[in-house]
Parts: structure tokens; C-alpha cells; sequence
């Protein structure tokens, strides 16, 4: 298996913020670039592996598409609009050679050869309402569909990776993925022959956004990782880094952590009902803030760890990494600092901050709006995500996604089923169950509650 092809960053959290400091050179005053500065311009500007894909791949592509592609050379607008809604990519906010978030220009620094790679924001680039945000997890992904599309469009074999990448659009398989590439690495980070075969099977799951990961002391959805680890989020590096090359880039990585955590949450950007949203607050401080915190002056966030039993929700992430897994991972270089808590309890329950930006709900993404999310009944099992994240398929009174609702098939069928466009709640890790405490809130605390999430 080529492993770079699994090479990706993935959700970084470090709970330091740096500064900018002034120097003087020759009686002017200079500001040197802050940590957070510092960090910014490399996840934009910077790709950190050697290329997968040629240059030409970007149009090449389109040829294995159904319908006709407009020109890249005498239309390069529609082609980019084509290209990004076909794979679930969205425009860089920041100047990437005309190409969407999550794909970049790389070069070998051995060979010299320029191609095409993907990066972090493949998965933690998003949009909403026509506007790109770094760090909103991003919903409309088709990562196999991507690799599957230039695998083949570059003449190569069929792209495979002996897991389920992902099934449904906006879904990533991030825990395998590490799984996998940990396995071939000893605790120097030297290649091993024979994979470690620790039997951890991992879900696909929904990409958090990163404005809320500053206010964590943990990270990952079972909160078994120090936010502060910064080795940690390097690991999906592992298909191609030496030891040494991951001890050089660390500091880099540090101050791309520091970026991280000065992201702030975009504001709700439609009307609310001030009267409602504090009779929502007084509820919500009521019932939810013991577990998801405080959002009025200075946030307080408890970084609770909620007991699978008692949060109920699909249990198979919070299981998924092995005893063995666990152990390997806190042998290795990754660890030495901040190792993985050997004691799995459950779910961290996430600060809420622009939660109305973050649908679908959930760590896997079964739950369409907040109402869907508040009242457990309403959940459908099967249903269609909409085809962008244009305000067009915004439902602003539930707060979420507008779906389509599918009639039930048999687990099966389901399993069989290749329209990423579905999403099924009886797939491996992607039931809709628990978190059932908002059943207890009538229609009309429940609708207040709503409005008081908007303005976080």
C-alpha cells in the first residue's frame, strides 16, 4: 500500500496563544510576525509532503466526469465551481493558485518535481452560505471519491486502502487512517517490516471545528489526547516524515497550533428574537451548561468526559482504539510528552461556540439541525444531505441542514448502497441514538433554546 497517499494533517489543538514583540532596526520600529502569525502562513502557504498527482491532474480529471465540464483554459471559473462541487471542495480564502481549499502546489525537494497534494483543510476547510472558513469542518467532502477520480485520471491503480474511507459526503476515516500508519512505525519511528496488528477498527466521523479547540484541555471525541500535544496532530505525516524531519518541522507546527487557537467563530449571520434567546439562556444554562459550559462574558468550559452510558450515542469511535493501539502509540515519539489516557470513559462534550455554523450534529453527522438534535424522535434514520452548503439549504428555524428524508432499506441494502449523497444511520458507527436530554423540553423551550444557540 502507498502510504503517502494517506498522508494528511488532521485536528490540531494547543492551548497557547503567542504575540507579536517589536524589534528596532535603525530607529524603526518593527513587528515581527506572532506565533499565530507565524502559523497561518504556513498551513496556507506552505505544503509539507511531496506531491501525489501531477500538475495536470487538476484538469485531467474531468474526463472521467458524467456530464461535460466547462474548459479550465477558456472558462477556469465554472471549471473551479464544477470541479469543487463534484469532490465537496471549497474556494480558498487565501491565495492558493487558483485551486480550492485542501489542495496544494508541492515539490519534491529531492527530485524537484512539482505536482498536486492534498492538505489539512481537504477535510478542515469548509464553507457556509457562499463564504470559506479555515477551520469549519467541512460537510461536503467526498475524500474517496477524490482519490478514486485521480487515481484513475493519472493511470494508476485502483486506489485502496483495506478500510472504509468514508460512505456518506462530509465524513473522513482520520482514526484509521493514524491506525494504519502507526502500525508501520517502531517506537523511534523507524519502518517496521511486519504492522503492529493492534485490531482497532475505526468509524468515519464528522470534522469538528477548530475555533473551539482553545478552550479545551483535551481533544480528540474520546478526549484521551492532551490538548496540548502538538506531536500528536503530526502523525498523518507518518507515510512520508523521518524522526528527524519531524523534530525539525515541530516548532512549525507549534506556531500553526497557536493559529488554531485565535480562530474565532463566525456570527450568526440572519435575524434573531433577543426575548426568545433569553428565555433560551436561562434554559440552557439550566439543563446543558453543566456539560457544554458558559458563553456569556468570559467563557467557561468544563471539559467534561460523558460516560458512554449515559450519552448513549453510537458508541463505536469511543471503542474503536485497541488496548494494543493505545499502548504502541504511547511507546513511540508521539507520546513522549503527552501520552494517550490508557482509560477510555466515553464523549467530550464540545464547547458550542458558532454551533449554528456546524450541522450536522454529533461526532459522526447523523443529526441534520438542532431541533433533529433536542428532539430524539424527530431524528430521521435515512436521509439525503443537500448538494452545497449554500443559505439556500439553511434551515433557519431548526438551525441546520435541509434534507431529504428517505424511506428505511435493509441494513444490506444500505451497506451496498453507493450514492455518497445518502446519509444511513444503520452503517457501521453512524446511528443517531443518545443525547436525549433535550426530549424533557417542551415545543416551546425547546424553540428558545434554539434561538439562545444562535447567538453563541
Amino acid at each position: 500500500m502507498n502510504l503517502r497517499i494517506l498522508a494528511r494533517i488532521s485536528v490540531f489543538s494547543l492551548l497557547v496563544v503567542a504575540f507579536g514583540a517589536q524589534v528596532s532596526l535603525g530607529g524603526t520600529a518593527v513587528v515581527e510576525p506572532s506565533a499565530a502569525d507565524r502559523g497561518r502562513e504556513a498551513l496556507t502557504s506552505r505544503s509539507f509532503l511531496k506531491p501525489e498527482w501531477s500538475l495536470e491532474i487538476y484538469e485531467r480529471v474531468a474526463s472521467l466526469w458524467e456530464d461535460k465540464a466547462p474548459d479550465p483554459n477558456t472558462d477556469p471559473e465554472r471549471y473551479a465551481l464544477a470541479f469543487a462541487r463534484r469532490y465537496g471542495l471549497h474556494p480558498a480564502p487565501f491565495p492558493n493558485d487558483g485551486l480550492p481549499m485542501g489542495l496544494k502546489r508541492s515539490t519534491d525537494p529531492t527530485t524537484g518535481r512539482q505536482g498536486l497534494q492534498v492538505d489539512c483543510l481537504v477535510c478542515h476547510g469548509g464553507s457556509i452560505g457562499g463564504q470559506s472558513f479555515v477551520g469549519l469542518g467541512n460537510s461536503q467532502l467526498d475524500m474517496i471519491g477524490l482519490y478514486q477520480d485521480f487515481f484513475q485520471a493519472d493511470g494508476r491503480p485502483i486506489f485502496f486502502t483495506g478500510f472504509t474511507v468514508n460512505t456518506v459526503r462530509g465524513a473522513v476515516n482520520a482514526g484509521q487512517m493514524a491506525a494504519v500508519l502507526i502500525s508501520l512505525r517502531k517506537p523511534d519511528l523507524s519502518r517496521r517490516l511486519i504492522p503492529v496488528l493492534h485490531g482497532s477498527k475505526f468509524p468515519e466521523t464528522d470534522v469538528p471545528a477548530w475555533w473551539n479547540i482553545k478552550y479545551k484541555e483535551t481533544t480528540y471525541y474520546d478526549g484521551r489526547t492532551d490538548a496540548r500535544s502538538v506531536r500528536s496532530n503530526m502523525q498523518f505525516m507518518l507515510g512520508e516524515k523521518s524522526r528527524e524531519q519531524f523534530e525539525e518541522l515541530e516548532p512549525t507546527f507549534a506556531d500553526i497550533l497557536a493559529y488554531l487557537n485565535s480562530i474565532e467563530a463566525p456570527e450568526y449571520p440572519f435575524p434573531i428574537d433577543a426575548e426568545l434567546a433569553v428565555r433560551g439562556r436561562s434554559i440552557f444554562e439550566n439543563q446543558c451548561a453543566k456539560c457544554h459550559g458558559t458563553y456569556v462574558d468570559e467563557p467557561s468550559y468544563p471539559n467534561l468526559i460523558i460516560e458512554l452510558d449515559r450519552i448513549g450515542t453510537d458508541p463505536v469511535r469511543a471503542l474503536a482504539p485497541s488496548d494494543l493501539l493505545v499502548s504502541h502509540y504511547n511507546s513511540t515519539w508521539f507520546a513522549e510528552e503527552y501520552p494517550v489516557d490508557e482509560l477510555m470513559t466515553g464523549y467530550q462534550a464540545p464547547p458550542l461556540e458558532g454551533v449554528w455554523a456546524t450541522a450536522p450534529y454529533l461526532h459522526n453527522g447523523s443529526i441534520p439541525t438542532l431541533e433533529h438534535l433536542l428532539d430524539s424522535s424527530s431524528r430521521p434514520d435515512r436521509f439525503r444531505r443537500p448538494p452545497s452548503t449554500d443559505f439556500e439549504h439553511y434551515d433557519t428555524d431548526r438551525v441546520g441542514w435541509r434534507v431529504e428524508v428517505l424511506e428505511p432499506v435493509s441494513a444490506e441494502a444500505a451497506k451496498r448502497d453507493r450514492d455518497r449523497s445518502i446519509f444511513d444511520t444503520s452503517r457501521y458507527g453512524l446511528g443517531n441514538q443518545g443525547h436525549t436530554f433535550g426530549d424533557a423540553l417542551s415545543p416551546d423551550e425547546r424553540r428558545a433554546v434554539i434561538e439562545y444557540l444562535k447567538t453563541l
